[in-house]
């Protein structure tokens, strides 16, 4: 009986909803979910459609796997960051259309739109390119995503982090979305830059209203909509 059926399955439907999403075209994305000793991530070169549970691979943090297929080429870059944030479950890979221009010039995209706090800091950085599936790329990467949950890879494509697939899936909906944003905007000139101490400020604010705490801004009008009772 296949263990971490669950889990499986999530990286086989998030798999599916990336490109449904558009946030990734073919096989060329990856996904993994943490669990107990390691985590699951895709299988190399096979369609997501096809794909069933005991598809999956299983691998420890030791770099040792489990399964009859190999593991995505990129499974180090899973390892690692899986390894070194443990605040994290799931990494998602993909190579999605206006991120992936930003990042063939090896650009970021900068606090020009207050979202970009989504990605945890007043950046969402480029790393370096490597070749694709060694250690140099998983190293820049790692880099990248210091104090964030996404980075742009320079000639490559986008990763995101997130507790749970849906978390992972809707920032890489949002990344892509300010990357379309921002190149647009370029084309009237390089755009205002939201300065540090604001994206800190609308980054406390998102973080009270995920966990549904009173936001106070100084600017809430005295009838503020209250609680009934």
């Amino acid at each position: 009986m296949t263990t971490n059926l669950a889990e499986r399955q999530a990286v086989i439907d998030g798999c599916l909803a990336m490109n449904r999403l558009g946030v990734n075209q073919g096989m060329s994305g990856n996904l993994s979910h943490r669990i107990e000793g390691g985590f699951l991530v895709t299988p190399t070169s096979m369609a997501y459609d096809a794909m069933e549970p005991d598809d999956i691979v299983e691998i420890g943090f030791d770099g040792t796997y489990l399964g009859t297929r190999r593991p995505s080429s990129e499974w180090r870059i899973h390892r690692d960051i899986l390894r070194a944030r443990p605040d994290v479950s799931v990494v998602l890979h993909a190579h999605p259309i206006f991120a992936t221009a930003l990042a063939v010039h090896g650009r970021g995209i900068p606090a020009f739109h207050y979202m970009v706090a989504l990605a945890g800091g007043d950046s969402i950085r480029c790393a370096p390119y490597a070749t694709f599936g060694t250690q140099a790329l998983s190293d820049h990467a790692l880099v990248a995503l210091e104090g964030r949950l996404a980075c742009l890879l320079g000639n490559h494509g986008m990763i995101v982090l997130g507790n749970g697939v849906a978390a992972a899936l809707a920032l890489a909906v949002e990344v892509e979305t300010l990357a379309r944003q921002y190149l647009h905007a370029q084309q009237f000139g390089e755009p205002a830059i939201l300065p540090p101490d604001e994206i800190a400020r609308v980054a406390e604010k998102m973080r009270r209203m995920k966990y549904g705490r009173p936001v106070d801004d100084g600017d809430a009008p005295e009838d503020t909509a209250r609680p009934r009772g």
